[in-house]
């Protein structure tokens, strides 16, 4: 396909879907590099091979893939043109951002209460990575909840249909994208304890 071709608001839209999936590329770089520093850190003499993740680390999981399903669903009711079913979906996933995020800070405080915090004396450095890798994550479903919050507003403004549907594309590629990143996040976390 040429990228030249087309009419200069097809362009447009094909100019940010690539800027939108340069930044998912450069995000996957920044957690893999994460991830990588923390197999590397593994090999310390005061690391611990035997930790539990928060069991709120686990319904996390399950809420942010329900979120993902919602998002699919607003979705296919945006091409249906189906304005309530779409209002329903984009709220629940949005609801179901801010629940994951408050189970995040519940699984912090699982980890607080085991005894380790992110720094100072009581701090490890296995826990500090659960902890920085945690938040940074965090931080992206709120830019996450940020880009849902302007759809919702758009949805509302009769922005989006059948037809025109590109900021609502935009938004719904980046919230699975953090989905499927707390997916890896999770379960390099859970499984990488057994294999060191």
């Amino acid at each position: 396909m040429d990228l030249t071709q087309g009419t200069p608001e097809q362009k447009n839209d094909r100019a940010k879907k690539m800027m939108l999936w340069f930044g998912i590329g450069s995000l996957i770089m920044s957690f893999a590099a994460w991830t990588s520093a923390f197999i590397v850190s593994s090999k310390r003499e005061d690391w611990l091979t035997e930790f539990e993740l928060p069991q709120a680390f686990f319904i996390s999981l399950v809420v942010i893939l329900v979120s993902s399903a919602t998002m699919i669903l607003a979705k296919r009711a945006l091409k249906l043109d189906n304005r309530s079913q779409v209002t329903v979906f984009l709220l629940l996933t949005f609801i179901l951002g801010i629940v994951f995020i408050y189970f995040q800070f519940e699984g912090f405080n699982q980890i607080i209460s085991e005894g380790y915090n992110f720094t100072g004396p009581t701090s490890n450095i296995t826990m500090s990575y659960v902890f920085l890798i945690a938040a940074v994550h965090i931080a992206h479903v709120v830019v996450g909840l940020i880009c849902l919050l302007v759809v919702i507003y758009n949805h509302f403004k009769q922005k989006y249909n059948s037809h025109k549907m590109l900021g609502f594309e935009l938004a719904a590629n980046f919230w699975h994208f953090v989905d499927l990143l707390w997916v890896y996040l999770f379960l390099f976390l859970y499984f990488f304890r057994d294999i060191i």
